[in-house]
């Protein structure tokens, strides 16, 4: 009720299997009159630009695994302590905008001589390891 009339609370918490992560979703519910899911993300914190990203890959999630044909696309709303309303319009402003996501491969940018004598991730896992004991 505190939301307004149509919200159907489906859940807090809801798991999402996202790649090989398991993330969770704050609240999710779905509204009934606008026929879509709605993401709640709630912050104890001031708003931050990160906030966005998160929540556009829940939003993405919801929409290839729940979401049905006659679904309308899913809203989302964060909650947080305080924000900065021009943090705010800033940060929301490029998401109709293209971007690349690329990968790297450090052995490609170092020289051979100089990855042989870096420590191998096994050799760092047990040095951090020998640390905690």
């Amino acid at each position: 009720m505190e939301l307004g009339h149509g919200f159907a609370y489906v859940g807090r918490q809801i798991p999402l299997k996202i790649g090989e992560t398991e993330r969770f979703i704050d609240l999710l519910f779905y509204h009934l009159e606008l026929r879509c899911f709605i993401v709640i993300e709630l912050k104890a914190t001031k708003f931050e630009a990160e906030h966005i990203g998160k929540l556009g890959l829940y939003i993405s999630a919801i929409n290839h695994q729940r979401k049905k044909e006659t679904d309308n696309p899913t809203k989302w709303l964060i909650i947080c302590k305080t924000k900065d309303s021009i943090e705010v319009q800033y940060s929301l402003e490029i998401l109709n905008q293209p971007i690349g996501v690329s990968e790297y491969q450090l052995s490609k940018l170092l020289p051979d001589n100089f990855i042989s004598s870096l420590p191998s991730i096994d050799e760092i896992e047990e040095q951090l390891k020998m640390m905690d004991e």
